[in-house]
C-alpha cells in the first residue's frame, strides 16, 4: 500500500511538472540519467553531453553496431603507398545550421580543438607532420610515421567524440568552453529555450542530408523523423518511472532494476538494453592529491575494493551485470585477467599491509560522490566503507552530477575544494584499448582529469598504437595491464548493461553505444 500511494503522488507530482502532453505526434519527451548544464562536449568527457553532441554535431566517421569504423561526412578517402598521407573527401550537401557549407578547413579547426583534450587525438597527432585543407571539400594529414589506428581514431563515438563544428567555434581554446552552438547535425539545438534544471529542446534539422545507407549504430543514414525532441529533467528516478506510467514523457533511459516490477506488466511500455556492449565503472584516482599522489597507497586500494559489492549496490540484477578483473571489457578482443586475478575481492589483510608500508600519513581521501544518477549514486558509499576497513580515512562530499563534472576538472589542494577520487562509468567502446581509454592517458597535465604521469604507460600506449599486429597488440595490453596494478591509474569496478524504458508507440531505437534519437518515431 505504502509503495502505490508513493507512485500515486509522485505521478501527481509529475502530471503538475510536465508542460503539455507526451502523446503529442512529432514531438519526443525523455528523461534522461542527468541533468544537462555544460554543452560543450570537447570541454568534458560527461556521457550527457555526448548524447548533447550527438544530437546536433557530426563526424567524419563512426562506430556502426557492430562497433565497425563507417564514414559519415567522409565520402571517400586514399592512403598513400607508404601509409603516410591521408587524404579525405567530404560529402555533397554538409551544411551548418546556419546555412553555411561545411568545408575541410572547419573540420580541420574541430580536429585540433578536438585533439587537444582528448587521449586518442594527442596520439594521432603526436605522429602527424602536416594537416590541412587543400581545398573546400578535402583534408589531407600527412604523417610522420605509419599509424595504425587513423580510422579507430577518427571515428571513436565516445567521449571526447571528434564533433565537427564551424571554424569560428572550432578556434576557441579547447580550455574554455563555447558559447556558439551550431552544428550540422540532424538536430538543432534551442538556446533560447534550454533551462538547466528543467528542460533541454532540439528540433529537426530539415535540410540535413542523412546518407544513403540504413542507419547502424552511430553510422548510416541519420534520418530525423521527430520535429522535437524534449530531454525533461526529472531528478528522481521513481518520479520518471511514474511519468512514464503516466503518458506524460515517451522514455526513461536509465531504469534501478529495483524499479522494473513496476513497469514489466503494462502492456504500453517497453524495456530495451540500447547499449548492449555494456558500460565499466571505475574509481578514478587524482595523483596530484594526497592520499593518492602515493602509488603504494593505489595498489593498497586495488586490494581492498570489492567489484562485486559495487556491483549488488548499484546495479542489483546480476542479469545486467557481471563481475570483470580487466581493464579492457570482458567479451572484448583484449579481455585479459593477467595481474588482477588477486585483486578487487576485497583482500583486506593484503591491503592493510600494503597500506602500512606506504607510509600513510593519516590524510582523508576526499571522494566525490555523485547523487542524482541512476546506478552510479552509490559508488562512493560503497567505496567509502571498503576504503575505511583497510585503515583509509575518508571525507564523502555529496553533490550532483554536473557539479562534479566542473569540480573534477580542478586541480585545488584539498584544503582548497580539491579532491583524491571520483566515480564513473566508461562505455565498452571507450576502453576497448590502452589508446581510446582516457583513464590510461598518463601524460601529466595533458592527461584527463586525475592527470597520471607515468613515462612507461606511454611508452607502451604508443607501441601499441603503432603496431598492425593483433596477436602483438594483445600482448602489449597486457604489459599495460601489469603496469597498472605497479601505477594505479584508476580501478575497474565491474561492467553492466542499463535497462531503457520506452512507450510502446515509439519505434526506431537504435542500438548504440550511447543515445542515437534519428530514426526514431513516435506514431
Amino acid at each position: 500500500m505504502f509503495k502505490l500511494g508513493r507512485r500515486l503522488a509522485c505521478a501527481l507530482v509529475a502530471a503538475a511538472a510536465f508542460a503539455g502532453p507526451a502523446s503529442a505526434q512529432g514531438t519526443l519527451k525523455i528523461a534522461l540519467h542527468s541533468d544537462l548544464k555544460i554543452v560543450d562536449p570537447i570541454w568534458t568527457t560527461a556521457l550527457i553531453t555526448t548524447h548533447h553532441g550527438n544530437m546536433i554535431y557530426d563526424t567524419l566517421f563512426a562506430l556502426d553496431e557492430k562497433l565497425q569504423i563507417k564514414p559519415q561526412m567522409v565520402d571517400k578517402w586514399e592512403v598513400s603507398p607508404d601509409k603516410l598521407t591521408w587524404t579525405f573527401t567530404l560529402r555533397d550537401g554538409l551544411e551548418w545550421h546556419d546555412g553555411q557549407p561545411v568545408t575541410a578547413e572547419d573540420c580541420v579547426a574541430s580536429l585540433r580543438r578536438w585533439a587537444a583534450k582528448d587521449g586518442m587525438g594527442q596520439k594521432l597527432m603526436s605522429v602527424v607532420a602536416d594537416l590541412s585543407a587543400p581545398d573546400a571539400k578535402t583534408i589531407k594529414m600527412v604523417l610522420k610515421q605509419p599509424y595504425g589506428m587513423v580510422l579507430e581514431t577518427l571515428g571513436k563515438s565516445s567521449s571526447n567524440v571528434p564533433f565537427m563544428m564551424p571554424k569560428r567555434v572550432a578556434s576557441t581554446d579547447p580550455n574554455t568552453q563555447i558559447t556558439d552552438y551550431t552544428g550540422s547535425g540532424p538536430f538543432i539545438f534551442q538556446k533560447d529555450q534550454w533551462k538547466p534544471g528543467e528542460k533541454a529542446v532540439y528540433v529537426k534539422n530539415t535540410k540535413y542530408k542523412p546518407r544513403a545507407e540504413p542507419p547502424s549504430g552511430f553510422a548510416g543514414g541519420k534520418a530525423a523523423k521527430l520535429d522535437r525532441v524534449e530531454w525533461i529533467t526529472i531528478p528522481d528516478q521513481q518520479t520518471q518511472v511514474n511519468a512514464l506510467l503516466g503518458g506524460e514523457i515517451d522514455m526513461v533511459e536509465t531504469v534501478p532494476p529495483d524499479l522494473l516490477p513496476l513497469l514489466k506488466d503494462d502492456k504500453n511500455i517497453k524495456i530495451t538494453v540500447i547499449n548492449q556492449a555494456g558500460r565499466q565503472y571505475a574509481m578514478r584516482f587524482n595523483v596530484l592529491n594526497k592520499p593518492f599522489d602515493n602509488a603504494k597507497v593505489r595498489q593498497a586500494v586495488l586490494y581492498g575494493l570489492s567489484q562485486k559489492e559495487f556491483l549488488e549496490a548499484n546495479v542489483g540484477d546480476p542479469a545486467y551485470y557481471r563481475e570483470c578483473k580487466s581493464i579492457f571489457p570482458c567479451g572484448s578482443p583484449l579481455e585479459s585477467t593477467k595481474g588482477w586475478d588477486d585483486k578487487l575481492s576485497g583482500n583486506v589483510a593484503k591491503a592493510k599491509e600494503l597500506l602500512a608500508a606506504s607510509g600513510y600519513d593519516g590524510t582523508p581521501a576526499v571522494l566525490l560522490h555523485q547523487t542524482d544518477v541512476a546506478g552510479h549514486n552509490n559508488l562512493a558509499t560503497v567505496a567509502k566503507a571498503q576504503l575505511e576497513r583497510i585503515g583509509l580515512k575518508v571525507d564523502l562530499q555529496p553533490m550532483d552530477w554536473q557539479t562534479l563534472v566542473t569540480r573534477r576538472a580542478k586541480k585545488d589542494p584539498l584544503d582548497k575544494g580539491g579532491w583524491s577520487a571520483f566515480f564513473t562509468s566508461w562505455g565498452a567502446p571507450d576502453v576497448l584499448n590502452p589508446v581510446s581509454t582516457a583513464f590510461l592517458n598518463a601524460s601529466c597535465d595533458k592527461g584527463t582529469f586525475g592527470w597520471p604521469c607515468d613515462a612507461e604507460l606511454e611508452k607502451l600506449r604508443d607501441a601499441y598504437a603503432a603496431e598492425t599486429d593483433p596477436a602483438k597488440q594483445k600482448a602489449i595490453a597486457e604489459q599495460v595491464q601489469l603496469r597498472v596494478t605497479e601505477y594505479p591509474t584508476h580501478v575497474p569496478l565491474g561492467q553492466f548493461t542499463a535497462p531503457t524504458a520506452i512507450r510502446s508507440n515509439v519505434t526506431g531505437i537504435l542500438h548504440a553505444p550511447g543515445l542515437a534519437l534519428w530514426n526514431v518515431e513516435k506514431k
